[in-house]
């Protein structure tokens, strides 16, 4: 088996983070009149520095050059300060559990709440509570006076049938597991807040942000690569651009609003995992070995809300993969 074409990458491989981080023409109105300074807390992860360069691009692009854009994190992960410095974004190194530390942050008009253990990271109960409830507990109170977009996942919702088209956002949570549990804890502490403070909050539901070097594609088409089975049992997943998701998380910030909102943010329609498996296979040349039998449900999430208001990602499934392919097939390192 061979290729029709050889994948190709959409940039040079060391400006990714610069083609990751590209506004839109609607993030840019959203920056306009988005209010400042804008702060974006557990900025060290794998979303942090694209969300605060496109922040700090598109505030460049309004004409507000003078408004700070603050990254907040311990920097001991993904991302450097150096990294976020070279996109003109002012670091602030704290640890958000630390009360002192967290008082002592600047205020801000707008903030993007990201920290938290991530699925598949955390199986100890007593952290998940720690850093998934009481430390977005604290931020929350501590910038009650802000809007506050804060992420979330998809997991919160219970499973439904691997045909459907997702859970909506008038859907009940439903978490199943420590993680997805802690997860709906993180909403219930913003929520709280929302309601007693008045603060104005979105509450994004993601599922799932994919690049070159991370996430649920990424995986499977390592597994192809490596000649390893994927297994199927997880028949369907959602999966988005990170640019488009860093696009939607940004935008969100004008719908916020108390009680909490809401929002969905993923692609559609939900992609199945035994034909992704086979395109990765097409594109590295070889057969991909498939194991398992789909199960009857699975975590989707419907994105129709976001799509309405923001438009669809404009990234598709196939383009992602292709991407995909052609930075593995480079030798491109993985998160």
């Amino acid at each position: 088996m061979c290729c029709l074409h050889t994948p190709k990458l959409p940039c040079a491989p060391d400006q990714i983070d610069h083609f990751l981080s590209g506004p839109s023409a609607g993030v840019v109105e959203a920056a306009a009149s988005m209010a400042g300074p804008v702060g974006v807390l557990g900025a060290g992860g794998k979303m942090g520095l694209h969300v605060a360069a496109m922040l700090r691009k598109s505030l460049d692009r309004a004409g507000r050059s003078g408004a700070p854009v603050y990254a907040v994190s311990r920097f001991g992960s993904v991302n450097s300060r150096e990294e976020f410095a070279r996109f003109g974004v002012d670091t602030i190194a704290a640890d958000l559990l630390d009360a002192g530390a967290l008082e002592a942050l600047p205020d801000m008009g707008t903030v993007f709440f990201l920290a938290g253990i991530k699925f598949g990271t955390g199986n100890d109960p007593d952290a998940l509570r720690r850093f998934n409830e009481e430390r977005p507990a604290m931020v929350a109170q501590r910038f009650r006076s802000s809007v506050s977009v804060a992420l979330s996942t998809g997991c919160v919702y219970p499973f439904v049938p691997a045909g459907s088209a997702g859970s909506s956002e008038d859907d009940e949570p439903g978490p199943s597991g420590d993680y997805a549990v802690s997860c709906r804890g993180r909403e219930l502490a913003y929520e709280k807040v929302s309601r007693e403070a008045g603060t104005r909050v979105v509450l994004i539901r993601l599922n799932y942000s994919v690049e070159f070097r991370y996430g649920v594609l990424v995986d499977i088409a390592q597994r192809v690569l490596a000649g390893q089975p994927v297994n199927v049992s997880t028949g369907r997943v959602n999966a988005i651009w990170q640019r488009d998701a860093v696009d939607h998380i940004i935008r969100s910030a004008a719908i916020a609003a108390s009680p909490a909102v809401p929002l969905n943010v993923t692609g559609s329609p939900a992609l199945s995992v035994r034909a992704v498996a086979k395109e990765f296979g097409k594109l590295f040349g070889r057969e991909a070995v498939i194991t398992g039998q789909e199960e009857a449900s699975a975590w989707l999430g419907n994105p129709a809300r976001a799509h309405s208001l923001f438009g669809p990602p404009e990234t598709s499934a196939q383009q992602m993969m292709e991407w995909i392919a052609a930075w593995l097939l480079a030798g491109g390192n993985t998160h």
